[in-house]
Parts: structure tokens; C-alpha cells; sequence
């Protein structure tokens, strides 16, 4: 009888004497359905390279391994990290985060991201990896549910942000699976969800700019206020109520009414 992944993860912890770190956000992925659906949801056939974030002990890395693909895993722990080189993986040590993404060789071929993420650095991650004009095709993330319920918010409910946003103006975005505590090792004490990102085509490079995402940050800044008055250093305000006439905005419209196709028009008639 084959051995299940939560017993495989429990083997690896006892063998190399491993303890999750929660200071790094350490809930091992135990549930053999939720692996099988998130490999199944990161269509690997489609890609040349994989890359995951944080493979811990392997209970996704195992069937990116077997896939024979171009795989690459970053790990920011030490004895994690000794683990998987000693495996004969390539990878990465240190923070993903700091990473220079845009070094990353994404002329090799089309590119998937598959990671449980640690939910402290789950945000930024997304963030990062959208504003950059090459990224991944396809990213099947694991988030805190709070998370997942602001990247596929809509427009005037209270979970639609900066995050929304930005996740919705470079990628198609929805709901692959939610996961319970149960699943994990420890049990964490808040519910997950995965979130599968497909990029979207030929987006306008004025968009791939930390311009743009300085411009969504300032119109988010004080949500409850209004936005023009927020935009004022990147117009005049007599400029301003031109462009929001144009394309036929109220004066007092909140940026949490705004939809991303919105934000996008709007940026791009104040940058003419």
C-alpha cells in the first residue's frame, strides 16, 4: 500500500528531526486530495519550467519532481534547503522575496509558480511577480482565506483593494480549492484557499511599472475619501475633472468603486 502524504511528511519530520517554524509560517500540506487538485489545477503539461516557493518537506515537490520538468525550488531554511540539494534539486536558498526576478530565465519556455505559501509574504509575492513584464503564466498559490476573498473581490464590497487590483489588471484569477486546518501539520488556526492566476495577454507595458502601482496605492490611500483630490500630483485638478469627464467618472467617485479595467483607463489617459 502506497504511503499517504501525511504519513511521508511525518516520516521526513521524525527522520531529520524537523519542527515547523512558525516564525517562517511552516504548515506542512498533509492532505493527499488538496496535493492531487493543486497538481492537477497547475496543469504541468502546458509548461516547460516549475517553480516553487518554500517545498518544505515535499508534498507537492515529490510530483514536480516526477513530472520531468524544468523545476526550480527556493527555500529559506537552511536544513530544508540541505534536504532537497542532497535530493540533486536546484535550488535557491534564501528569500524569494528578494530574489532578482527579473534575471530569472523566462526565455527557456512557458513558466508555472506553485507554492503553499507562508501567508506572511503571500501579498507581496502576488504584487511582485504581476507588475514585472515577464512573469509567470500561471500561479497556483495557497492563501489565507482573508487573502484569497481580496484577490477576487469586486468592486465596492469591503475585501476590494490595492490587492484586487493588482491581481485582476495582470492575471485572470479564480478559486481552485479550500482547505481546512485539517490538512495541514500543525493545524493552522485560520482557513486556506488556492488560487490559480493565469496571465493575461498582450497587457500594455506602461502598466508592468512601479508608476503604476504607486498610482493604485495613492488612490487607495484613505479609501473612504475621494479620489480626485488623491490624484492631484499627477494632475492639476481643472486636468483631473477633464479626464474624469471623459471617461465618464462622478467627481466624487471613491477608488473602491472602480473596477481594474477603471484603473487601468484612468492611469492611461493621465499618462497621455
Amino acid at each position: 500500500m502506497s504511503q499517504t502524504v501525511r504519513e511521508k511528511i511525518k516520516a521526513r519530520m521524525s527522520e531529520f528531526g524537523i519542527e515547523p517554524k512558525r516564525s517562517l509560517g511552516q504548515n506542512f500540506l498533509v492532505s493527499d486530495s488538496v496535493v492531487e487538485k493543486i497538481i492537477k489545477g497547475a496543469q504541468l503539461d502546458k509548461y516547460k519550467q516549475v517553480v516553487e516557493i518554500g517545498p518544505g518537506l515535499g508534498a507537492l515537490t515529490d510530483h514536480l519532481i516526477d513530472s520531468k520538468k524544468d523545476l526550480t525550488l527556493f527555500e529559506l531554511d537552511k536544513k530544508f534547503s540541505e534536504y532537497w540539494r542532497n535530493r540533486g534539486q536546484n535550488l535557491i536558498e534564501g528569500d524569494a522575496l528578494k530574489y532578482p526576478w527579473e534575471e530569472y530565465s523566462w526565455s527557456k519556455g512557458p513558466s508555472v509558480l506553485i507554492s503553499n505559501l507562508p501567508y506572511q509574504i503571500s501579498s507581496r509575492v502576488v504584487v511582485e511577480l504581476s507588475i514585472m513584464a515577464s512573469s509567470f503564466d500561471r500561479m497556483v498559490l495557497m492563501f489565507q482565506k482573508e487573502v484569497a476573498q481580496r484577490l477576487m473581490a469586486e468592486p465596492g464590497t469591503p475585501d476590494y483593494g490595492l490587492l484586487t487590483v493588482v491581481a485582476q489588471v495582470y492575471w485572470d484569477v479564480y478559486l481552485l480549492l479550500e482547505a481546512g486546518s485539517v490538512d495541514f501539520l500543525p493545524k493552522p488556526n485560520v482557513a486556506s484557499r488556492v488560487v490559480v492566476f493565469t496571465r493575461k495577454d498582450n497587457i500594455n507595458k506602461d502598466l508592468c511599472t512601479k508608476d503604476f502601482l504607486n498610482f493604485v496605492k495613492s488612490a487607495f490611500v484613505n479609501r473612504r475619501k475621494k479620489l480626485l483630490p488623491k490624484l492631484q500630483a499627477y494632475q492639476d485638478k481643472a486636468q483631473l475633472l477633464k479626464t474624469f469627464e471623459g471617461l465618464g467618472f462622478d467627481e466624487g467617485v471613491r477608488a473602491e468603486k472602480l473596477s481594474p479595467r477603471q484603473f487601468i483607463e484612468l492611469y492611461l489617459s493621465i499618462k497621455k
